[in-house]
């Protein structure tokens, strides 16, 4: 029987006691124990992938990491406590004159271990880079880590300078890297390795890597540990891939003021200009949008047995995973039924910490399962965001009651309507049905038409769920348009309309606006005719050829006419979009090609059936574009964002866009005019520039492009913002240097260059446009820290303005 304090938890079945929840260790924050605690068993699956097999070095805070004025005591600790359960793996280390015994993290007691190690305040999980062997003696490691620590007078803009300059080397040596924010001040840089290296090799090789940047760039890089020596520099310190050193684990918490943990990063989120260490309470957010940024530290095999382990072996396996039997009135079977019959379906109402309604259809054996913040649009009404969510057992579709505080849905649950359904569609991003509900139902008795419309191509969560006509009935009347609207004849070309970049700090407000994620891609306008496809650029310049993915949109329009609007974009491997992948795209040489993938994202329609609809106000076309364009895996149709314009902000940012677009919807169309009633809010900054020359480089670079030399126009001139020297790979170098010999001129075609950058330049006619991402620009407007994103065909010299 646990005494008073205590409190008995079973974590992978293993049964721990555990003490003092509320104990405040970060007092800054308030984060208690408990938090520390719940934190480490919901990080274990991503955490000790990292972990497993190596030697667990602690940092333990037994009484909180305190304040800045009286900081909490921290124990360093190797050796396993004699009170360790004796289910906690251990290996042994065999030093000349002493053993050390450590505890180990393990797939079976993984979890279990971690929470018992948080029990006992230690906030901070140390590894080294390599693994016990299958014999137990010390292996050969398997990834290298510099360790990128900023002196006095620098932070991390430097150090995200210092990455970028190791990944070009490391990448040329077949080492793709992987940042890590540290939680402290710096970042980790690991690269994987494939066992054929002893630690000492390692060490050398991470030493002369570290000695040889330092050489390149002494005015920003150190490799001595002197700390006399390393203010306004960066250290890399390559000392910790030593077989005797560790380095924190990545989703480690740290023992800082705050609960900031060392995570794994992209390099979009490192090079985004708005790099900050990331806290507990952010991680698992993070996880769920964008997945593991580490995993390229993990062999294809790893992965392979990651992926095996994470595959539902049922249907309800991650239902049954969010919820105790022994604590929830709601159903947890152990099997899924077979059931014969017509389909049913439940909406039902559920009070939890805010009010929605979770949408229910019977499907293969479970009921397949949304939650619907408004719940099923009434006639007339826009699209109602729907969030996929797990599948829940046949039984829940009879589930009304409470949900006990602090379990999972925690709150009241009633049914709404339910009934059984005809399903006209049920594909996996597209699903059609027709509810037939009860007779005194929330749906009023009466057969409701709706269409799911899948719109999140990275996890399939985010849906758009849409009331239809029903056969013989006619559709709500349309709102009167904006007293500004002025309707007219339907162009043969349009000018895109184009938004104004607005202030994050100050978002414009509306009457009535939607809130939609930016595209980081090239915009398209498609002319759809006679069942044929012609699409034009921004500048007018055809590229049906380039992307012939989208030569069947007339079947997607359901053989209408229309002219539509929308942004054409490449994704990774992730479902992120790429503009470098883009970049690719749009500089093929041979058109038609199709090696780099794009989708079009369509979010405005123009015209339909040879009628001027643009001069309807914007909600009028949003309408008429949900009902006309049928999406596929190449073509999309984006939701408004069912939210506010700061939590579109955040969203966005998870999603790794480049922001949001606020609109206002009782605004028509405004061709060719760059109008307020679209609005930009952007999260990274970005500049599109005119390269106007470019200057040597040194060591791998010698005898070709270093930096290009950047301006925009400013009156008449062409002036100068500054030098962009990072961002390339060699493809990029390789295309840079032809271009710069066919433009090459004698004389500078711009004003305002200083003699120190103009010294050694090679000059060129202000024929290119390219774009850079920046931290910030400096009182004279130059642009601090830029990188190269890559040319813009799509643009001429004469378009490049100022971004503000």
């Amino acid at each position: 029987m646990a005494r008073k304090g205590e409190q008995v938890v079973e974590v992978g079945g293993r049964r721990l006691t555990v003490t003092h929840l509320d104990k405040v260790m970060y007092p800054e924050t308030g984060t208690t124990k408990g938090d520390v605690i719940r934190y480490y068993s919901e990080i274990a699956d991503w955490l000790l992938p990292y972990a497993e097999g190596r030697p667990i070095t602690r940092k333990r805070w037994v009484n909180g990491v305190g304040t800045a004025d009286e900081p909490g005591q921290v124990f360093f600790q190797k050796d396993l406590e004699d009170s360790a359960p004796d289910w906690v793996p251990r290996r042994v280390i065999h030093h000349r004159d002493h053993d050390n015994e450590y505890p180990v993290l393990d797939p079976v007691e993984g979890r279990a271990t971690l929470v018992w190690l948080a029990q006992l305040a230690a906030l901070e999980i140390h590894v080294p880079q390599w693994r016990f062997s299958p014999d137990g003696s010390v292996g050969r490691p398997d990834r290298l880590v510099l360790d990128l620590d900023p002196g006095d007078g620098v932070g991390l803009p430097e150090c995200v300078e210092v990455a970028r300059l190791i990944r070009r080397i490391l990448d040329d040596m077949g080492l793709p890297t992987v940042p890590v924010t540290s939680g402290s001040k710096g970042i980790h840089l690991y690269a994987r390795l494939d066992g054929s290296q002893t630690s000492e090799q390692a060490s050398a090789l991470a030493h002369e890597l570290a000695r040889a940047l330092e050489a390149d760039h002494p005015d920003l890089v150190i490799s001595t540990m002197r700390k006399v020596d390393r203010a306004g520099k960066v250290l890399v310190d390559w000392s910790q891939n030593n077989a005797a050193k560790t380095t924190v684990a990545p989703y480690s918490l740290r023992g800082r003021a705050r609960p900031t943990v060392a995570m794994p990063r992209t390099w979009r989120e490192l090079t985004s200009g708005r790099l900050r260490q990331i806290e507990m309470h952010e991680v698992l957010g993070i996880l769920r949008r964008r997945g593991d940024a580490a995993e390229p530290l993990r062999s294809v095999a790893e992965r392979a047995e990651g992926e095996t382990k994470r595959r539902n072996p049922d249907r309800l396996t991650a239902y049954r995973a969010k919820r105790d039997p022994r604590r929830t009135p709601e159903p947890v079977p152990d099997e899924i039924p077979h059931r014969a019959g017509a389909p049913a379906f439940v909406i039902q109402k559920h009070a939890a910490r805010r009010l929605h309604y979770d949408f229910r259809l019977e499907h293969d054996g479970v009921l397949v399962s949304w939650a619907v913040p408004k719940g099923v649009p009434g006639p007339g009404e826009r699209n109602h965001l729907a969030v996929h969510v797990e599948d829940h057992p046949i039984e829940y579709g009879s589930f009304e009651g409470d949900i006990p505080r602090g379990e999972y849905g925690a709150g009241h649950v009633d049914i709404w309507d339910h009934g059984t359904y005809e399903a006209e569609k049920w594909r996996d991003d597209e699903i059609i049905v027709t509810l037939h509900g009860a007779p005194r139902g929330g749906l009023g008795g009466e057969p409701v038409k709706v269409a799911l419309i899948r719109t999140d191509r990275e996890e399939g969560k985010d849906w758009l769920m849409h009331r239809m006509a029903l056969p013989g009935t006619r559709p709500p009347s349309e709102p009167k348009a904006s007293r500004r609207a002025r309707p007219r004849t339907a162009l043969a070309h349009y000018e895109p309309m184009l938004a104004e970049l607005g202030d994050r700090a100050h978002p414009p407000r509306f009457d009535d606006e939607a809130v939609e994620m930016k595209w980081d891609g090239v915009r398209i306008l498609a002319y759809i005719s006679h069942g044929r496809t012609r699409l034009l650029s921004r500048n007018g310049i055809d590229a049906t050829a380039r992307y012939p993915e989208f030569a069947d949109l007339a079947e997607l329009v359901g053989g209408r006419d229309a002219v539509l609007d929308g942004e054409v974009i490449a994704v990774d491997a992730r479902g992120y979009p790429s503009f470098g992948l883009l970049q690719r795209r749009m500089l093929l040489e041979r058109a038609g090609s199709q090696r780099v993938p794009v989708r079009y994202v369509v979010f405005d329609v123009l015209a339909l059936d040879g009628e001027d609809v643009a001069h309807l106000p914007y909600r009028e076309r949003r309408r008429l574009l949900a009902e006309t364009v049928r999406g596929t895996d190449e073509v999309m149709v984006p939701p408004e964002f069912d939210g506010t314009i700061e939590e579109a902000l955040a969203r966005a940012q998870e999603l790794h866009l480049e922001g949001v677009v606020v609109k206002d919807r009782d605004a028509p169309y405004e061709p060719g005019r760059r109008s307020g009633a679209w609005t930009k809010l952007k999260l990274h900054r970005t500049q599109e520039v005119v390269v106007a020359g470019w200057r040597p480089g040194n060591g791998r670079r010698a005898g070709g492009i270093g930096s290009l030399i950047l301006a925009v126009p400013d009156g008449g001139d062409l002036r100068y913002v500054g030098r962009v020297g990072t961002g390339f790979d060699d493809a990029e170098l390789d295309r840079l240097g032809r271009l710069a010999a066919r433009y090459a001129r004698k004389t500078p075609a711009l004003v305002g260059i200083p003699p120190a950058d103009a010294r050694d330049a090679h000059w060129m006619a202000p024929k290119l446009v390219g774009e850079v991402e920046y931290a910030e620009r400096t009182r004279d407007g130059r642009l601090r820290q830029p990188s190269w994103r890559g040319l813009r065909p799509d643009k001429s010299p004469e378009e490049v303005r100022i971004e503000a």
